[in-house]
């Protein structure tokens, strides 16, 4: 049944599903008649928003391009792909091969998300590499699918918020401590069966042998390797260029540097903290600056539509959040809420809102001053709303192609190559995210 009704999205999606640039610019449009609609907002303050929002993103657009390029590079690097090709050995047949890379994933995005996402969809090229007959579209798909653990982990942005002094919510209701959100019994449940579950569901969309699409064997070429040997006339430049010394004395930096800030700030990590990480321990392995430097032209052909579509999004949130259109939506699902329903509610209208704006951070702006005050007059559990739409945010990622955009870069895929399998875990990944809920 899960395979008939992944093979059934797949054809919805290719038929339907335009590339996500194209999506980007239609729900530009659709929130823009929304916010007429449904707000007192005007055309020209529509346009005037969504112009304004345009660049706000900058920096995130950045750090999402540092985030691909860094893993890309660490990825590629002689003693990752070593590492890889070990895990890898695990599976020796394509149903193995699924099981793996979203068991690898959901795992790493437990960590963290950037690692998640890319260290998952550079595994499912390596085991594609070394496992015959295997459907590449599903296997990064099934690292794609992992994504869904990454709002109960250890870089959940909602609840690191909630916990943080100076987040927008705390003098209205304090500060929420991880304890209440992060380290509580349902989130333990829903992360946990969402590790076990999720390799089995996988399996279950795999394709008769016979339908399977052999990959193009240009997207799993190594990238050739970084390394130079200088000859005994080379120059100062070029032996400054290859220098192990000068590469060590930046790896030694950047780890100074984080031990302090963590020393002193609290073991905080943040995308910064991932891409220097990233950066360090890339260096480290590719041994010299201008290696690494190879490493890293190689991985930023992947970055174009990071470049071009996160503005779309970036003017799309200063128009849900300015017009108030996404207070709308909340209020819509909360206000018919009781005790019992408000945290089911509260995750669908994360859920629905989550299309408009694909942040976890975005999302706590926008919907935390409706719903924490909502819960607080209901008596419902702080903690468990402010998780509640966080779930709602990460589960319809899975229907929304903005976090896929650096595991198609590095896959060399489409968002229709994958999209029906990720529709197909958003239907049976809902289960666990409300009796979790429920449950506890």
């Amino acid at each position: 049944m899960i395979a008939s009704l992944s093979r059934f999205f797949t054809n919805v999606v290719h038929r339907f599903l335009p590339d996500p640039l194209i999506f980007a610019i239609l729900l530009s449009g659709a929130v823009f008649v929304a916010g007429l609609v449904f707000t007192s907002t005007t055309a020209g303050d529509l346009l005037l928003m969504w112009g304004d929002g345009f660049w706000n993103l900058l920096k995130f657009s950045m750090q999402m391009a540092l985030v691909l390029v860094t893993g890309h590079a660490l990825a590629t690097a002689s003693a990752m792909r070593s590492a890889m090709r070990k895990v890898a050995s695990v599976a020796n047949t394509p149903a193995q091969g699924v099981m793996l890379v979203t068991l690898v994933a959901a795992v790493a995005s437990v960590i963290n998300w950037g690692f998640g996402l890319v260290l998952g969809a550079m595994f499912a090229r390596e085991v594609a590499r070394r496992v015959p007959k295997s459907d590449y579209s599903l296997l990064i798909a099934s690292a794609y699918i992992g994504f869904l653990t990454w709002h109960g982990g250890l870089s959940g942005s909602i609840p690191l918020m909630a916990a943080s002094k100076d987040n927008i919510m705390e003098k209205t209701c304090g500060l929420i401590p991880i304890s209440q959100t992060l380290g509580t019994g349902y989130n333990l449940f829903i992360t946990l069966a969402l590790i076990v579950s999720l390799p089995f569901l996988t399996r279950q969309m795999l394709k008769p042998a016979d339908q399977v699409v052999e990959v193009d064997p240009q997207l799993l070429v190594e990238e050739p390797g970084t390394q130079r040997i200088l000859g005994p006339g080379a120059s100062l430049a070029e032996r400054l260029e290859e220098s192990r010394l000068l590469n060590l004395l930046v790896v030694l930096s950047a780890f100074a540097y984080m031990g302090l800030r963590f020393w002193q700030r609290g073991f905080v990590v943040d995308v910064d903290i991932v891409n220097l990480t990233f950066l360090a321990v890339g260096m480290l392995l590719h041994g010299t600056p201008m290696a690494y430097a190879r490493a890293i032209g190689a991985a930023a052909r992947g970055t174009a539509s990071i470049m071009i579509q996160y503005p779309f999004y970036a003017g799309i949130q200063m128009m849900m959040d300015k017009s108030g259109l996404g207070g709308v939506i909340t209020h819509a699902f909360i206000q018919v809420a009781n005790k019992h329903t408000f945290h089911y509610l509260v995750f669908f209208s994360s859920a629905l809102v989550n299309f408009a704006i694909p942040s976890g951070g975005g999302h706590w702006a926008v919907q935390g001053p409706f719903v924490i005050p909502a819960a607080q007059a209901l008596g419902a559990d702080l903690g468990k709303s402010a998780m509640a739409i966080a779930y709602g945010e990460a589960w319809m990622n899975m229907a929304q192609p903005f976090w896929a955009l650096p595991a198609l870069a590095i896959a060399g895929l489409g968002v229709r190559d994958i999209m029906g399998y990720c529709v197909t875990a958003l239907l049976f990944s809902s289960v666990i995210f409300l009796v979790g809920l429920a449950l506890f």
